[in-house]
């Protein structure tokens, strides 16, 4: 891979094939990445005609390469999240700045922080996978903020050993709101079997989506306080947004007045769909919560949740 050329390409997607790991990319070019999610940028770009021609496949090696022969931004802030708690809205206000790159839920990041590569190998192509998302493709980009999937919560330990420097928060909400939302619709996360081994995965059985929900809710939250405390995350409640933004989380990601005045032209929009209205539903959710959900809720993640406030608050 003598004189590996990647400017404009971003990595998609990170796969096993006959044993051996591999690397797709997509071309962005220039483009920034506004949307709710790294997937829809993901699909948009794969609908120009260039992409739809020109695919590029490289071992995960290349990841390391890249970076040492392109070194991109070092990450400025890491967001984890209970879900369906804000944290979108948080990434979508820093997504309004020119000069950030705001990286929403790529998968290729969980792929590697869940696989079974050696602790080593996965610290490099870590590194090198954000060093990709970081790449000044306009030439005027200083900061880059990651948001992971919820459930990453589990490998932050791992994140914090390869980026000891970079400040992380937790977003959280009323954990009954969180239930109501994943009842109506549930989220990858909630569903038995769909992302794989997690860090919300207990031996227990379970008696349908109520027991289910709230109980990988209890345990999601419990290790977003353990881990606040032991490696010294912000915690950050869905209630104190948006204001938050223009007072402790300016201070969290380095915003100057122009800038907050900038990020707050996102507020007003539903921030997973940005050209709907948002429309606060808090009262409706708790209303909406069955008596059976709102019982497994307050035994599974009542604790933790007072304890994440604890931590807010002190």
């Amino acid at each position: 891979m003598e004189g590996l050329n990647l400017d404009g390409w971003l990595p998609i997607r990170v796969w096993q094939e006959s044993g051996q790991w591999q690397v797709d990319w997509c071309w962005f070019g220039d483009r920034r990445l506004s949307q709710p999610f790294f997937g829809d940028a993901v699909e948009a770009a794969l609908r120009l005609p260039f992409n739809q021609v020109f695919r590029r496949q490289t071992p995960l090696s290349s990841l390391e390469q890249w970076q040492r022969q392109s070194p991109g931004l070092e990450p400025d802030g890491f967001i984890f999240h209970a879900s369906r708690c804000g944290s979108t809205l948080v990434s979508q206000m820093l997504a309004q700045l020119e000069d950030h790159i705001v990286i929403s839920e790529p998968a290729p990041l969980d792929t590697l922080l869940r696989c079974d590569l050696s602790h080593a190998e996965r610290c490099l192509a870590l590194k090198g996978l954000l060093s990709a998302y970081g790449q000044r493709r306009r030439g005027i980009e200083q900061r880059l903020v990651v948001k992971l999937d919820a459930w990453n919560i589990g490998e932050l330990p791992l994140l914090r050993e390869c980026f000891p420097d970079t400040p992380w928060l937790f977003v959280y909400r009323d954990p009954v709101e969180i239930a109501v939302s994943h009842v109506r619709r549930p989220g990858m996360h909630m569903v038995p079997g769909m992302i794989g081994a997690s860090v919300l995965d207990d031996e227990l059985p379970f008696s349908g989506q109520e027991d289910f929900i709230p109980r990988r809710l209890g345990r999601l939250l419990q290790t977003g306080v353990e881990h606040c405390r032991a490696f010294a995350g912000m915690a950050v409640n869905y209630g104190e947004l948006p204001g938050a933004m223009a007072g402790r989380l300016a201070d969290f990601f380095r915003l100057d007045d122009a800038q907050l005045k900038q990020a707050f032209t996102a507020v007003g929009q539903h921030a997973k769909q940005p050209l709907q209205a948002f429309a606060g539903d808090s009262e409706d959710k708790r209303r909406e919560a069955s008596p059976l959900l709102r019982e497994r809720v307050m035994h599974w993640a009542k604790e933790p949740y007072e304890a994440l406030e604890c931590l807010r608050k002190s």
